[in-house]
């Protein structure tokens, strides 16, 4: 397995190793995950959060998934499959959530009712409901799958626009506080051609479909962008990326935590909000859902992982 940036080439057993490795440090760095703590894994069923899984299981974390279904017909059928499929072969514990079955709408209705594209809509979902299932449940902090293809390609986009709010909060590990719990990161230092390479040298099954609600999304396309500068100077994402941690995030905190200000919980689901209701609670509303102010009504599957509590 070459990896361009590194200038390096790996047999399988050292490349299984280099993926770890990457996202040990990357944990100690950031302070992502201590010893004890409990972490939820949101789990798509792709290569990216099932890859973070194994690995954190592995390392012995202990590390729930929790798998939210979209109701986007057979793309989330397949996809919730593999997340299944995963968590039995690892005797792992997975929670799921189903927007239509437990909140009455699924993305397709719910962008088209509240005039959002749909992956706006599913992103604001996604934000929401990680963190009521992480404190509804007494986790410490939700894991996402989000690699150094996806950071680089938001930090450009968030560049382009110059949204100060938006890059003061594009951290590896946002802290706990004011109702949401701590959200890491553990994949930035591995690209996307790593963690399917990984998965496919561990044998897990992952859906390669895109979903089919993604297209003309700008994120694609800042990710064809950067590609395209990365295949002719190889390591230009992680200079980006790790450049903007280390020479300007810094100074970009005041403007996210200006955006703290003021927050309080929603008087109908309890999460935090700066408005008098939150963004998810309006869009459950205006799709026709159910309120989501009682604690989910998740399905789980599978026992703990035996060998979890150890440190990373």
């Amino acid at each position: 397995m070459e990896v361009r940036r590194h200038n390096a080439a790996f047999c399988s057993p050292c490349f299984l190793r280099h993926c770890r490795e990457q996202v040990s440090r990357t944990v100690e760095a950031f302070d992502m995950i201590r010893p004890g703590e409990r972490v939820l894994v949101a789990v798509s069923g792709g290569k990216d959060s099932l890859a973070l899984w194994d690995i954190l299981l592995d390392a012995g974390v202990d590390a729930a998934g929790l798998y939210l279904g979209l109701g986007i017909g057979d793309y989330s059928d397949a996809s919730g499959g593999r997340a299944r499929a995963y968590a039995e072969a690892r005797g792992a514990h997975l929670v799921e959530i189903d927007l239509p079955a437990d909140l009455g709408f699924d993305i397709p209705a719910g962008a088209a009712a509240a005039r959002r594209v749909p992956c706006s809509a599913c992103g604001l979902s996604k934000r929401h409901l990680f963190n009521k299932a992480a404190v509804e449940g007494g986790y410490d902090a939700v894991a996402t799958g989000h690699n150094l293809d996806d950071e680089a390609a938001v930090l450009l986009g968030n560049v382009l626009r110059w949204d100060l709010a938006y890059l003061g909060r594009q951290a590896p590990a946002l802290p706990a506080g004011a109702g949401f719990v701590r959200k890491v990161k553990p994949l930035v230092r591995l690209s996307e051609r790593e963690t399917a390479a990984y998965c496919v040298l561990k044998g897990i099954d992952y859906i390669v479909e895109e979903c089919p609600m993604s297209a003309g999304n700008r994120h694609l396309g800042y990710k064809e962008a950067l590609n395209a500068i990365e295949e002719r100077s190889p390591g230009s994402k992680a200079a980006f990326y790790f450049g903007f941690l280390e020479r300007v995030a810094p100074t970009m905190v005041a403007a996210a935590e200006e955006e703290r200000e003021g927050l309080h919980p929603c008087p109908v689901c309890g999460m935090p909000t700066v408005s008098e209701l939150c963004a998810f609670c309006k869009l459950v509303e205006r799709a026709g859902g159910r309120p989501a102010g009682r604690p989910l009504r998740s399905g789980r599957s599978g026992p703990a992982d035996p060998a979890a509590g150890r440190p990373l």
